[in-house]
């Protein structure tokens, strides 16, 4: 899953690249509101942490432009501010969550996983398809109950079209989702881990759709 941070504490923003990029996530950094509201306009993202207290425009300028703009992806918003009106203002500009600073980490991912899960209508954290198990708490692939191991970008991947499942996804989209911005992209490298999540969970857990690309479906379907 793709994750926009924009965060204008260089510390901060840092540490929670570097957390969030170790438990999987392709993550892309901005430090002020004017280039985050950029990012969050002209790139896909499966969900987006916003501080309010930003220099050039603020995290609540920032969120209602995006809604105007029609932009849904998920918010998560960081504020210093801890006061009952200031978490009404920005659930009201259209964020989905908001964590107080300081907090704790785990607490953060834990919330992030929840809405990316939600945003694709997925309230379980364990995402399944026929004999395949997907835990997003743990990181986890099974197969018949058995335990899976994937590279990080097999993982990735295959974590997005279980949190799609039933849809045809594009390469496009796949490299746009499982990749950070300043990752050098290559279409050609969806197909190889298409071809090794398929030995090691079977040849039919991914369906290639001709000219339109990959869907993943429970078998009973």
């Amino acid at each position: 899953m793709r994750v926009l941070i924009v965060e204008d504490e260089p510390t901060l923003g840092q540490q929670l690249k570097s957390t969030l990029e170790a438990n999987g996530y392709a993550i892309d950094l901005s430090t002020d509101g004017e280039d985050g509201h950029f990012m969050g306009s002209t790139e896909d993202y499966d969900a987006v942490i916003l501080d309010l207290g930003l220099p050039e425009i603020d995290g609540l300028t920032v969120l209602d432009r995006w809604r105007k703009e029609e932009r849904n992806f998920p918010v998560l918003v960081l504020t210093a501010r801890d006061s009952w009106s200031d978490k009404v203002a920005g659930l009201d500009a259209g964020a989905d969550d908001y964590l107080a600073k300081p907090f704790q980490t785990e607490e953060l991912i834990a919330r992030l996983r929840a809405l990316i899960r939600r945003a694709s209508g997925n309230a379980s954290s364990e995402l399944t398809a026929g004999a395949v198990r997907l835990d997003t708490r743990s990181g986890k692939v099974t197969l018949d109950g058995s335990p899976v191991k994937l590279t990080a970008q097999e993982y990735k991947l295959l974590s997005y079209l279980m949190h799609h499942k039933g849809k045809v996804v594009s390469r496009t989209e796949l490299i746009e989702h499982i990749y950070d911005q300043d990752f050098d992209r290559d279409s050609n490298t969806i197909e190889v881990f298409v071809t090794r999540i398929r030995k090691k969970l079977g040849a039919d857990v991914i369906s290639t759709i001709r000219g339109l690309g990959y869907s993943l479906e429970d078998p009973e379907a």
